[in-house]
């Protein structure tokens, strides 16, 4: 079988080094260089960046009219008492605790607490689940 190198095969174990070359802006930046310009005297420019060594995150600019003509919030309606009694007497009915509720519907115990607090802002979605689960309607009461 002929070979495919026509001279005799060998192998080059020297190590290659491959080195990137330096900038002059690297170059500047070297303690060794800035300590030798100021020793012969040379001009040295030092140049501070904006926020360096200030550990805060950058403030958005707000103008201050626009805050003032904007109208307030309105504040967002909350679970009414009825509602609330509701959810509380249909799962008391059935013997279930607030995580056994919050377990049926897919939701957090903390969401459950909040309709029963009345700190929840109602989604119609998580009533509609309450509804199926408990048995009692909900979604007709509720911001009155």
């Amino acid at each position: 079988m002929p070979s495919r190198y026509p001279g005799s095969i060998t192998q080059d174990w020297e190590p290659v080094v491959l080195n990137k070359s330096r900038t002059k802006a690297q170059d500047l930046r070297d303690p060794k260089a800035v300590n030798q310009a100021l020793r012969s005297g040379a001009p040295i420019q030092t140049i501070r960046k904006a926020d360096a060594g200030s550990n805060k995150k950058a403030a958005p600019v707000v103008n201050a009219r626009k805050l003032d003509e904007a109208a307030e919030p309105a504040a967002l309606d909350r679970v009414s008492t009825e509602v609330r009694q509701a959810i509380q007497k249909a799962r008391l009915q059935k013997k279930m605790s607030q995580a056994d509720l919050a377990k049926q519907i897919n939701e957090r115990t903390q969401v459950v607490q909040e309709y029963e607090n009345g700190k929840a802002v109602p989604n119609q979605a998580v009533l509609g689940k309450m509804e199926k689960v408990l048995g009692v309607k909900l979604r007709g009461k509720v911001g009155k």
